[in-house]
């Protein structure tokens, strides 16, 4: 069974159809990237799996059940860390374990020592980095309980040198504590180097028009993104999105 099906989803927006009879699926641990062009729906698809919009038409399954409109099914990590000022790194990094009750500040310590966080435990969010403010909102994310991770393009905001970085951090974390993975981002070498899958959204109203299995064996290095293959794959999406956003 799917961790996640999205079966015939249709969604309007204002009078627009903004998704339509949308349809894909997650296995169990799996990472999947969703590529579109701006404004084709991937935030609106976001929020129909985290409950905050409900479908028109068509029906969201987490572990088989019917998560239409409910809120709180899923972890979600929006671009911005969304950390709380007023709360201790170790505090915002338990959050979600806290709200479930099932906080467990030994596993927040071991994943903040493996972030490169160990000493941090007591700061205050405006004394960190950027990318060491989406470490901990990733690993907040890690620590809830649901099943899937909903990550809405979580480095756009960082430098490249640093995104980069923290592309591959996210990778050694993710090999260690396995979860199932939504990741919608606009960079195709993003996708490539992070996913199983890729989905390719259509404008709108949005639909699948591209899956792409990646199979680059893991863990992953780097040097793969200067390969034949990986830059064939690059080239292949890349067609894809400029045929279908200069019609």
């Amino acid at each position: 069974m799917a961790k996640l099906s999205v079966d015939n989803l249709t969604k309007r927006l204002d009078g627009n159809e903004v998704l339509e009879n949308l349809s894909f699926h997650i296995e169990e641990d799996e990472f999947v990237a969703v590529l579109g062009p701006s404004g084709s729906g991937k935030s609106t698809l976001f929020h129909l799996i985290g409950g905050l919009y409900t479908p028109d038409e068509g029906d969201i399954l987490l572990d088989g059940k019917k998560i239409n409109g409910q809120k709180g099914s899923i972890s979600y990590m929006p671009q911005s860390p969304s950390l709380f000022p007023w709360r201790t790194i170790l505090e915002n990094v338990l959050l979600g374990a806290e709200l479930a009750g099932k906080k467990d500040p030994q596993a927040a310590l071991k994943m903040m020592d493996k972030a490169g966080l160990k000493g941090y435990e007591k700061t205050y969010p405006h004394q960190l980095s950027g990318g060491m403010k989406q470490r901990a909102a990733f690993i907040r994310s890690l620590l809830s309980p649901q099943s899937l991770i909903c990550l809405d393009e979580p480095f756009s905001a960082l430098d490249e040198f640093t995104r980069s970085e923290m592309q591959r951090w996210l990778l050694s974390i993710w090999q260690d504590n396995k979860r199932s993975i939504l990741f919608v981002t606009h960079n195709i070498e993003e996708a490539l180097f992070l996913a199983d899958r890729i989905l390719v959204l259509s404008e709108k109203p949005a639909n699948i028009i591209a899956e792409f299995k990646v199979g680059f064996p893991r863990p992953r290095e780097e040097a793969i993104t200067l390969t034949e293959e990986f830059l064939q794959y690059k080239k292949d999406i890349y067609n894809i999105l400029k045929v279908r956003t200069t019609k």
